[in-house]
């Protein structure tokens, strides 16, 4: 199935809510929504009375992501939201507009199911996973918390950054993300998060996230998987992406980490030396749609494009009356080419039922031959000749009859004659 959808809440909604932007998104005719996950503002607190014995799931007031215990005088972080409060624990809540609480959450990742629309979500845009400092912490938490999140809505992906790695530090910066996303991943796994960790490429060369360097990721820590950012790899392969078999070639390449679903950005950009100047509008920039979607329609894959132009929703609308088109005309041109194929199936039918009687070309004549003998009823016209056969003259006397009106014809022009 071919996806698309904006990346956040559609511009034109009037709501600034996830379930305004679901609804919007649906009411677009898309099917695909990333929900990003900025201006996270963390809040520690204690429970309140009436919040002790419950679960971070059951708590109504708040968004609570971690419980923070003391065991054996050290600071335990517990982030399984099954976890059940004590009075002596502290709380960490997320205020970020997202959702008032993890039955919100639910309720969303429900309406999302209900109304076909795809939900994921991106973590904030700066990411440093390469420096081990308390930047990294705080990144670390953000995929964490943002992967507890998705998984609640029912989402199919996180997808991230990876975080600066200059030239000069990328071999030490290539070994702490790796580090640091295995440590992610392996808590992932111990709280049965179902969403997979996405990597998405970068369109700058001092950031971590070429298409080969998401690829040696995603094969050294399981549960990983390639985002594709289209304008980015259009920006760091020089305008690579012009022909269909391009976009196919690139796809091809990250098939096999996939799993059966690509999940991809789209967006116009301005690019120069490798590097991504700006993100634009898909017609202003010299990446254009219509090669990929010409291989959609071609190989129909499994994809979800999501706009992260300035323009969102506007531009995934406008991706999609792309391919809708090209596929129409795909479409009326394979139906023109099976009817002029079945005309000329027909033709070889009527061809072969000759050679078949033993007719050739020259013989087809003998069809008319077969119409006189309808004629032979015409003497039946007489009533008692007709039972005789061998009255064959028969047809002579209504010759006769002809003869008087051919008469009263030949004086009139005679008559002209003579005057």
């Amino acid at each position: 199935m071919i996806r698309f959808g904006p990346a956040g809440i559609p511009l034109s909604c009037k709501g600034r809510t996830l379930r305004d932007g679901i609804e919007d998104v649906h009411g677009l005719g898309l099917n695909a929504m990333e929900v990003q996950m900025v201006r996270v503002n963390v809040i520690d607190r204690f429970p309140d009375e009436e919040e002790v014995g419950l679960t971070p799931l059951e708590v109504e007031s708040d968004l609570i992501m971690e419980i923070v215990r003391v065991k054996n005088k050290k600071e335990v972080r517990l982030t399984r939201p099954t976890e059940k409060i004590k009075e002596d624990d502290g709380l960490i809540t997320l205020a970020s507009g997202l959702a008032q609480n993890f039955i919100e959450l639910r309720e969303l990742g429900e309406m999302g199911k209900e109304m076909d629309v795809q939900l994921s979500m991106h973590t904030p845009y700066y990411m440093d996973l390469a420096s081990n400092s308390e930047l990294t912490d705080r990144c670390m938490d953000n995929i964490r918390w943002a992967g507890i999140m998705t998984d609640q809505m029912h989402g199919c992906l996180v997808d991230t950054h990876l975080g600066l790695a200059p030239e000069k530090i990328k071999k030490q910066a290539k070994k702490n993300i790796t580090e640091n996303i295995t440590e992610i991943m392996g808590w992932w796994e111990d709280n049965k998060i179902r969403p997979k960790l996405g990597f998405e490429t970068s369109g700058r060369n001092e950031v971590f996230g070429s298409l080969e360097e998401v690829l040696e990721m995603c094969d050294k820590i399981k549960g990983t998987v390639p985002v594709i950012n289209f304008a980015h790899v259009h920006a760091r392969e020089n305008g690579a992406l012009r022909d269909p078999s391009d976009f196919g070639e690139l796809l091809d390449k990250v098939r096999e980490y996939v799993d059966g679903h690509f999940y991809t950005h789209f967006s116009g950009v301005e690019h120069e030396g490798g590097n991504e100047k700006r993100i634009t509008p898909i017609k202003k920039g010299d990446l254009k749609f219509e090669p990929l979607a010409d291989f959609l329609a071609e190989e129909n894959p499994n994809i979800t494009i999501i706009s992260s132009s300035p323009l969102l929703e506007h531009d995934a609308m406008y991706m999609k009356v792309i391919y809708e088109r090209v596929l129409t005309k795909r479409v009326a041109k394979e139906g023109k080419v099976k009817k002029s194929d079945k005309g000329r199936d027909e033709d070889d039918e009527e061809e072969i039922g000759y050679e078949g009687l033993g007719m050739d070309d020259g013989e087809e004549p003998e069809e008319p031959k077969a119409k006189p003998r309808p004629e032979k009823p015409a003497p039946v016209k007489n009533e008692k000749p007709a039972h005789k056969s061998e009255k064959k003259p028969a047809p002579k006397p209504p010759e006769k009859p002809k003869a008087p009106v051919k008469p009263p014809v030949k004086p009139s022009t005679p008559v002209k004659k003579k005057r």
